[in-house]
């Protein structure tokens, strides 16, 4: 039977240690936040609806995106036991350079309309966590001031191609001028994607004010407070900064730009290229035989072409054909640091968060974005050490097994092709047998010739195969 006894005052002291109240209520709600999910439900709890829209939102029925998460969800980890695993190390290098972590933060447009600290919150946070920073050509922020936010630190710049080549010419010069190492010329936005909420919400710069939005904004006025006490809001690097985005990619972007305009870019930028949207392995291998440094798989966070290719099933052929030629780097849906592990571990040498940043940002600013990034570091330690592996260059294809649940019902083409191609000769080869001028064995040269048609009644149908499997 259980002893009581009256509570000891001393020994209630001891239990109930009442937490101190943090007064800053930035810090309180930052704290708060374990998940880069939890800083997105305070994002859009402080941000307009068409901004966190424009963040959150991806092209027609978003099923890109959708499709890109899930993605990351249908994986199971392998974990290693008994390795003595203390510590791990997250750095590697990347492009020619250092990075303390296998991921960096990605180009955004619009910025600063989510919050005014914008890119320069961005590159501040990157500087410090000892990742890159990569602007946007639709940044909000100047290659100068980016420079100057971060100016230790690795800065990357997103290249556009522009109808007035010109322009986009002097912005590769003032990169290379301001000390950016790395260009990544992005090839997946020949026209606007149809970015429907934005189109509901009437996205543009400036704002478009409606009374719904005007009533959207009442129970945020921090963001308008904000909005309405800072510098004007445009485009830093694009000379027409009026309009929606659409309008906007549709006006100053190329869509004739071809490998011509690749070769002229390389030719003039001094440091690595990588290509940024490739969504095939054909086209992997192409740059590949072309020597740039590297590639983004993307899918430009399903806001270009609804129904893309998830670039996280992508990365395993991909990084398996050319990952010895050049480095293969992976963006869309990743939202944890899970995520991260998973992606290097199938091959990938970096990763590029942009959403999860931007979370970050319109949660809390500056120290939104350090959140971000921490909540996320500390997600990629756990996870190594659970799996138990001390460096990256130890994670593999034996640590992840991709579940499927997308499956194509029928081969593609060009494997119906070389199918058909096999095939044909066993039509030709009887006649040719037949007419041999040897028939002395007249019994050998019937079985010899029957034996295509045997083999042509008898096989068995293909096996559909499976995308996604294990690694």
């Amino acid at each position: 039977m259980v002893q009581r006894q009256f509570p000891n005052p001393k020994e209630l002291a001891e239990l109930m240690r009442f937490k101190k109240p943090t007064l800053d209520a930035k810090r309180r709600r930052l704290d708060a936040a374990l998940t880069i999910a939890d800083l997105r439900t305070i994002a859009k709890r402080r941000t307009p609806k068409a901004p966190f829209d424009y963040t959150d939102g991806a092209a027609e029925g978003e099923l890109s995106l959708a499709r890109a998460r899930q993605a990351f969800e249908d994986i199971e980890f392998h974990p290693g036991i008994l390795r003595n695993v203390p510590e791990v190390d997250t750095s590697r290098e990347v492009l020619g350079g250092p990075t303390a972590l296998p991921f960096g933060i990605a180009p955004t447009g619009f910025t600063r309309m989510m919050q005014t600290e914008g890119e320069v919150a961005g590159a501040g946070a990157a500087g410090a966590a000892g990742v890159p920073f990569t602007l946007s050509t639709m940044g909000t922020t100047s290659i100068e001031d980016v420079k100057a936010a971060n100016p230790n630190g690795r800065n990357w710049f997103q290249l556009y191609v522009m109808r007035d080549r010109e322009r986009s010419y002097e912005l590769v010069h003032r990169a290379a001028a301001a000390g950016f190492d790395t260009l990544f010329f992005t090839v997946d936005t020949p026209v606007a994607g149809a970015r429907l909420r934005d189109t509901r919400n009437g996205f543009s710069i400036p704002p478009q004010l409606t009374p719904g939005t005007v009533l959207n904004a009442l129970p945020r006025p921090a963001w308008w407070v904000d909005f309405l006490t800072t510098p004007k809001l445009e485009f830093a690097s694009l000379q027409s900064t009026g309009g929606t985005v659409g309008e906007l990619i549709d006006g100053m972007f190329d869509p004739t730009i071809g490998w011509n305009d690749l070769d002229t870019i390389r030719a003039m930028w001094p440091g690595k290229i990588v290509v940024k949207g490739v969504q095939t392995l054909a086209d992997a291998k192409e740059l590949a035989n072309r020597g740039v440094d590297g590639i983004v798989l993307s899918n430009h966070g399903g806001r270009q072409l609804d129904r893309a290719p998830i670039p996280f099933h992508l990365l395993p052929e991909v990084a398996r054909e050319v990952g010895d030629d050049l480095e293969v780097h992976l963006d869309t849906g990743i939202m944890s640091g899970a995520d991260i592990v998973a992606s290097v571990a199938l091959g990938a040498r970096f990763t590029l968060i942009g959403r999860a940043y931007l979370y970050g940002l319109m949660a809390g600013g500056r120290e939104g974005v350090d959140k971000a990034i921490e909540i996320l570091s500390k997600q990629v330690v756990r996870t190594m050490k659970l799996l138990e592996v001390q460096t990256l260059d130890e994670l593999g294809p034996q640590h992840v097994t991709q579940l499927a649940r997308l499956t194509p019902i029928a081969r593609p083409v060009q494997d119906a092709a070389a199918q058909a191609a096999s095939a044909a000769p066993t039509t030709v080869r009887a006649p040719r047998a037949a007419a041999k001028p040897a028939a002395a064995k007249p019994t050998a040269t019937k079985t010899a010739a029957a034996k295509p048609a045997a083999a042509k009644t008898s096989s068995k149908p293909t096996a559909k195969p499976r995308t996604g499997a294990k690694s």
